[in-house]
This record gives C-alpha cells, sequence and structure tokens, in this order.
C-alpha cells in the first residue's frame, strides 16, 4: 500500500493509548527488518530517514527502498524525515515523496523555531504531508552537562503550550531527559515534566533517543501520552553484534549475503520486541 502520513497513524494510536514505533533505516536489510517485523506483528510502522542515512544511501535509494517494502506490506507504513534541519531539505523529501517530516527548529529561539515550523507548513499541508517539531533540546549521550545545563535543555511546558497554538504542528517531539546513541547509565526522565506538558498539549508527544531507555519507563511515558516512540542505536547494536557472530565464527566468509541475512534477522527481533512493548502489535 502507498506511505500513510504519521498523523493518521499517531491519532489511532491516541484512540487506543499505545505508541507506534518508528524505527530507522540506514540500509536495505534494516528497510526489509522493518516491515517483516511490523508484518508478523500485525503493527503500524514508521520508517523514517535520518541526515546520516540519506547521506550514506542517498535520498533517492531510500524512497525507493522504502516504497517497494510499503507497496507489497499489508500493514500501513509511514516514511518520516527524521530531524529535518532545514525548510529546502525538508521540501527535498516531500517533493522524494516521503509521507511526513519532522523539521527541528529546537537550536533556535522559539519564536523562530515558529516561524520555520510555520512555513513547513503551509506546503506540507497543502500535499497531505504530517509535521513533527521538536522543542527542548534532545542531545547525544557523550555530552558532559551539568545538572542545571541539563534541566536547561528540558521542554518547557508553557513554551510547548504556546509553540502548538502559534504552529497547529501535528506532532511534538519534547526533551525529558532521553538522548540520542548509547547511554552510559541508565537515563533519568522527567515524567513530571511529561505529564504538565501533556495536560497543555493536545497533540501527540514523540520520544526520542529511546534506545536503552528501561521497558517500564517507556511503558510509563506512553501511559502519560507518547504515541511515537524512535528506536536507532538498539536496531545497530542488533545488526551488527550477528554480523560480528558470523565473521568471528567464519573468518573466511566473503559472501555479503551471509553475514547480512542473520544481521538482518537480528534487527528484525528486536523491532518485533519494541512493537510489542509499544503497545501497537496487532494493530494494524
Amino acid at each position: 500500500m502507498p506511505f500513510v502520513p504519521v498523523d493518521v497513524l499517531l491519532k489511532q494510536a491516541e484512540e487506543g493509548q499505545y505508541a507506534v514505533g518508528a524505527f530507522n533505516c540506514n540500509n536495505m536489510e534494516i528497510v526489509q527488518a522493518i516491515v517483516a517485523a511490523a508484518e508478523a506483528e500485525r503493527a503500524p510502522v514508521i520508517m523514517q530517514a535520518s541526515q546520516g542515512a540519506i547521506k550514506y544511501a542517498g535520498l533517492d535509494f531510500i524512497v525507493a527502498m522504502a516504497r517497494q517494502a510499503a507497496e507489497k506490506a499489508s500493514v500501513p507504513v509511514a516514511l518520516h524525515l527524521d530531524h529535518g534541519t532545514s525548510f529546502a531539505q525538508v521540501m527535498q523529501c516531500i517533493r522524494a515523496g516521503f509521507s511526513s517530516v519532522m523539521i527541528d527548529g529546537s537550536k533556535l529561539p522559539l519564536e523562530e523555531n515558529i516561524a520555520l515550523t510555520r512555513q513547513v507548513l503551509a506546503v506540507a499541508r497543502a500535499v497531505g504531508v504530517s509535521v513533527e517539531a521538536e522543542l527542548g533540546k534532545i542531545g547525544g549521550t557523550e555530552d558532559d552537562i551539568s545538572v542545571a545545563d541539563w534541566e536547561a535543555m528540558l521542554t518547557d511546558p508553557e513554551e510547548a503550550r504556546y509553540f502548538v497554538e502559534q504552529t497547529g504542528v501535528d506532532s511534538l517531539a519534547i526533551a525529558i531527559g532521553t538522548a540520542h546513541g548509547r547511554y552510559k547509565g541508565e537515563p533519568r526522565l522527567d515524567f513530571d515534566r511529561l505529564a504538565k506538558v501533556r495536560s497543555l498539549v493536545k497533540i501527540p508527544i514523540v520520544l526520542h533517543g529511546s534506545s536503552g531507555v528501561p521497558d517500564e519507563a517507556i511503558r510509563q511515558a506512553i501511559s502519560l501520552g507518547v504515541r511515537k516512540v524512535n528506536i536507532d542505536t538498539n536496531i545497530r547494536e542488533a545488526f551488527v553484534a550477528a554480523a560480528r557472530r558470523v565473521i568471528d565464527a567464519h573468518p573466511d566468509e566473503i559472501d555479503p549475503r551471509k553475514i547480512l541475512g542473520p544481521a538482518r534477522e537480528a534487527a528484525t527481533a528486536i523491532i518485533r520486541e519494541k512493537i510489542r512493548l509499544f503497545g501497537s502489535s496487532g494493530k494494524a
């Protein structure tokens, strides 16, 4: 089936009180793993492409692989731009066929973030593409920041209310203590902040940096209104570990299919596990 806008999937998730998994696709095997997992779990799914994936594989290749997978799928599949950094790039992805885009103006002053988000929405709405924005700063796990700096990065609930009122964006990624990449320790999630944002903002909330967050914390975040959960690092870990096991066991192996096949199976398994955790299994 054709790509579905993310806002359609998240409205259904809101009604059912679950979250939809958004999984980063970096190559053909991971694209196949995402859709295979969604099919096996009968779940809606979001494939998303980051700046790194687009640079590595090329925009046209990403779209072609994702479209081929979606057209053969019997479950709803969205193709989403993860962390779009400019109006020009977002427009490129919309023209290429993405059904959803994220415009990340979180590093800008609030009013500039609002203006950029409005600019994207004006075009995206006209062509049926959903839009995610971000408020607050979701750093990397390698960042060495103080407690005061950490708190300053988190999303201000009143700013979130104002931002949504001024933009009418479809979904909002907020910073409540998660980070991109591998965690050095257990992440500290500010659930009180999430609950406050949710009480003021009546649109789906997005949780970035979710790899490595304990399952119970993910469940609590979903219970408080998170409807889209992003996963990338856990997929990479499973994929590379499986490939490494094959290479270690068979150092003379030169057939990439025998190395990447098990890696694809491992990626499928971890994605299925996440889909069940998010509560979207059986919701397609």
